[in-house]
């Protein structure tokens, strides 16, 4: 090879191995088994047409709202009670229902008894009712407006018209909406009697109000109310005052039993026209209303102030019937039925006033105002004995044994 030749070609190769070259010094000589991937080529995106984008996120959009607005308008209706075919419900919220009774501090700091509702039981029996659509919103509501603790036990006239604050307020007693009854107690009647009396007229069950009777504590009036020695429906005897009262259906209990309560302390316990006089007594409060409830159970209706005589001339003095009253009515109390001949010797009871000295240890009765001031203002006289003339309209009053005995056989003779 001629030396000319062999100069090119060294410079040839030197150029080849240059071009060869990694830029990290690396040789990058081309594997014939392994060829040198192909270089990929650049593609052109296309451009989505921003009109059409526009007008699906507008779609999107309205539809939405459609829909919100759609659900929105169904549930304001449901709500606000709109639209709705007007009828009338009668709603009963049952014992039942009640989930939880604690004692909860009110705002002014002091403790109180707090009852809460099921809301879900409520809910549901709405909608069963047609009073509702949408039970799960309106448990939603409830939850909100603490609705559990709004509401109180009864029967509730309810209608389709009440938007859901309206159907809360009128699942209350208070709120004036409940199914309600008139009922009469009359003056002499006795606890028992009230509670038969009750029951009969749907205020509650005989024996809702009887455990209430027996063991519910009335804070409000442990000034005349026995709340430690519970147990017997007599710690309320002479203290659920004879009136006319409207009671709510189905409602607690103790709601008609506080209503009696509280006419008692504002129109015997409160009232100023009798204050001086309870004070003036040699008798306590529970003596007095004790003897009224005598009188009440004795009287013909115009001899009140003397019978409350007999039974203070017999306190007072031995006499001849050595402090015994010997008041029948009192016996019946004890006995819970018509008394027979033998149960003024036999019957053990701390009422048989035949065998024990002294006032019995409760009222016998509910006393009305008249006997309560015959208890306070007795006639001022000597008689300890009276019995119903032959005719059984009034009393004969008498002041020794032998002229009683009198007037016994007359009015027996009359009455043959």
């Amino acid at each position: 090879m001629y030396n000319e030749d062999r100069y090119h070609t060294t410079s040839w190769d030197g150029r080849e191995v240059q071009r060869q070259m990694q830029p990290d010094g690396s040789s990058r000589q081309q594997d014939p088994f392994h060829p040198a991937p192909a270089k990929k080529k650049n593609k052109k995106k296309k451009r989505t047409n921003p009109f059409l984008g526009f007008i699906l996120w507008v779609a999107i959009v309205a539809a939405t709202s459609a829909i919100c607005a759609g659900v929105g308008w169904m549930l304001a209706n449901d709500f606000a009670a709109l639209n709705k075919t007007y009828r009338e419900v009668d709603f009963e919220v049952p014992e039942e229902w009640v989930s939880e009774v604690a004692m909860e501090e009110q705002e002014t700091g002091e403790k109180k008894e707090v009852t809460h509702y099921d809301m879900t039981a409520v809910s549901k029996a709405l909608k069963k009712a047609g009073l509702i659509e949408y039970d799960w919103f309106f448990r939603l509501f409830c939850r909100f407006y603490h609705a559990d603790t709004k509401i109180t036990q009864g029967t509730f006239a309810l209608n389709t018209d009440m938007d859901y604050m309206a159907l809360v307020r009128g699942m209350r007693s208070r709120g004036g909406s409940a199914v309600t009854v008139d009922v009469s107690i009359p003056e002499g009647y006795t606890v028992s009697q009230i509670i038969k009396l009750l029951a009969e007229n749907g205020v509650a069950s005989e024996e809702d109000l009887t455990e209430t009777a027996q063991n519910y504590v009335f804070e409000e009036y442990a000034a005349f109310v026995d709340n430690e020695n519970l147990g017997n429906v007599s710690r309320l005897e002479g203290y659920l005052f004879p009136d006319t009262y409207n009671f709510y259906v189905g409602g607690r209990p103790e709601l008609a039993f506080n209503s009696m309560l509280s006419n008692f302390q504002n129109k015997v316990y409160n009232n100023e026209d009798l204050t001086d006089l309870f004070g003036e007594s040699a008798y306590s409060f529970k003596d007095i209303i004790t003897v009224a409830s005598l009188v009440e159970r004795e009287t013909d209706g115009g001899d009140r102030d003397k019978i409350a005589s007999v039974i203070y001339n017999r306190l007072e003095n031995a006499g001849e019937t050595n402090y015994l009253l010997q008041v029948d009515a009192a016996l019946v109390y004890a006995a819970g039925r018509a008394i027979t001949q033998e149960d003024y010797t036999s019957l053990d009871s701390p009422y048989n006033l035949y065998q024990h000295t002294g006032l019995p240890p409760t009222p016998i009765a509910n006393p009305g105002i008249a006997s309560i001031q015959a208890a306070l203002n007795p006639a001022d006289t000597n008689y300890y004995f009276y019995v119903l003339d032959g005719e059984g309209k009034q009393h004969v009053f008498s002041e020794t044994l032998a002229q009683h005995n009198a007037a016994v056989a007359e009015a027996q003779a009359a009455g043959n």
